[in-house]
């Protein structure tokens, strides 16, 4: 499709279609930019106007021109902050729980598997297996981490990711890693699409992995999908699409985390790639799929005082939704953009169109003519700066692109936290016209589910065997 043509495709598809909420969404796409705040987005598309040579930054990125949008509350059950475990557990469950809890209800304590028993919540990924469609899950970071894992897992402790991380109390009281949890507990029959890092949780640590328990996890889910095909690199993941015939791909492109795309090696696929790569295997199957895509390390860049790394993961998630927009069909496919929780990132002052966006500001005088921009004391101040995080206490450290690059912190911590602001939500495509206002995250779960027409939210989930990862 040419470029623009999924714009006039949005449009042509929302003016012939109702307007009412009632309409329903074969499919669901929903995209999610960890840490994706409203300055988030907006000092990208600020960024986006510099790499094309327009210093204003006034175009839109492909995610905005969305036609639907909404302001999403993301406060966790015990915390005005939340972490990414709390905050997509509430996406995927309807839930508010604490923070660290994986798909577990509010009632559990952090790190205690006995009382998080009968705790368990049903997530948006079992609800759609259960209803008959394919599943699958993309993301920059280890498959396991946190937001992931939230989509099909269910765990006290987001930690647990690799049985080498679960305590010896955990494993008497019967509790099971997430990788684990992937492999051997799954949704439905499993998860169609799983692509991203994180490959060592997988593998013994003879094998080049850190289970101890000497599980062999990737030999294990070859074994239970003879349909399905496993990847490992950006070349294999093109020629399993390619070839047409896998219902299935587990792809592990690294040890860890994938790359920043900045620092992306040749054999990682970027964010658009899996994406496209995901609905083509989920195009296989005919009775709808639902996506979860993550651009997780748009967070690392923040928690790190790397502003450039940050937006830059920004633009390759916009990459990766018009990749989307362009793969399926909106008049009966949803297409979300959302982000699990907001940054520290300030995008403030007097800067002028003309100020380099990753140092120090300048502004205009009274007469119109630029001049170095000055704070109260006389010094400089950069035009994006945060209120936490590692970088010095002024000034810029480094250059954007380099490892080593710090923007400055108002409050000194180790790692930056995250914000407890307010997030944006755009959507498009069927059952579109749902979105609005100012809702909490727990609503959006809400909202995703009556779209695709599945069944009442958040019941707890117990099987007759237990719930998925947690003890009987």
């Amino acid at each position: 499709m040419r470029p623009g043509a999924w714009l006039l495709a949005l449009a042509l598809v929302l003016g012939a279609a109702p307007a009412g909420a009632a309409e329903r969404a074969r499919s669901l796409v929903l995209f999610v930019g960890d840490g994706m705040g409203f300055a988030t987005v907006a000092a990208a598309r600020a960024l986006a106007g510099r790499l094309r040579g327009e210093p204003g930054g006034d175009r839109p990125l492909a995610f905005e021109r969305l036609p639907h949008t909404a302001i999403v509350r993301t406060a966790s059950a015990d915390a005005l902050v939340p972490d990414s475990a709390a905050a997509m557990t509430a996406l995927m469950t309807g839930v508010r729980t604490r923070n660290g809890l994986v798909a577990v209800g509010p009632g559990a304590r952090r790190g205690d598997c006995a009382g998080a028993r009968g705790r368990a919540l049903r997530t948006l990924l079992e609800a759609a297996e259960a209803a008959g469609l394919a599943t699958g899950v993309v993301t920059t970071t280890r498959v396991t981490h946190a937001t992931p894992a939230a989509a099909y897992a269910h765990a006290p402790e987001r930690g647990w990711e690799s049985d080498a991380d679960l305590p010896e109390a955990a494993r008497r009281a019967g509790c099971t890693d997430i990788a684990r949890q992937l492999v051997e507990r799954p949704p439905g029959d499993g998860l169609e699409v799983v692509l991203g890092g994180g490959r060592a949780a997988f593998l013994p640590r003879d094998g080049g992995g850190r289970r101890l328990d000497g599980r062999d996890l990737v030999a294990a889910w070859r074994a239970r999908h003879p349909d399905g095909a496993y990847v490992a690199t950006r070349g294999a993941l093109l020629a399993a699409v390619r070839a047409g015939d896998a219902r299935r791909v587990l792809g592990l492109f690294a040890l860890d985390h994938l790359a920043f795309e900045v620092d992306r090696p040749a054999g990682q696929p970027s964010l658009a790639e899996m994406t496209r790569a995901a609905l083509a295997v989920l195009a296989r199957h005919p009775r709808g799929h639902v996506l979860v895509v993550e651009a997780g390390r748009i967070d690392h860049g923040h928690h790190a005082g790397d502003a450039f790394r940050a937006l830059t993961e920004v633009l390759a998630l916009d990459e990766a939704v018009a990749a989307a927009l362009e793969a399926v069909r909106l008049e009966r496919t949803l297409v979300v953009v959302t982000a699990d929780h907001a940054s520290a990132l300030a995008f403030a002052g007097w800067p002028a169109r003309s100020s380099p966006l990753l140092g120090e500001a300048v502004e205009l005088g009274p007469d119109g003519l630029p001049r170095p921009g000055r704070a109260a004391d006389g010094q400089p101040y950069t035009v994006l700066g945060y209120a936490t995080g590692p970088g010095p206490a002024r000034g810029v450290r480094g250059r954007p692109g380099e490892p080593g690059f710090r923007l400055p912190a108002r409050v000194p911590m180790a790692h930056g936290a995250h914000g407890g602001a307010d997030v944006p939500l755009y959507a498009g495509g069927a059952g579109a016209a749902r979105f609005h206002g100012a809702i909490a995250q727990a609503e959006v779960h809400r909202l995703l589910r009556a779209a695709l027409g599945l069944d009442a939210p958040h019941a707890p989930h117990a099987p007759p065997d237990g719930p998925e990862g947690l003890p009987p």
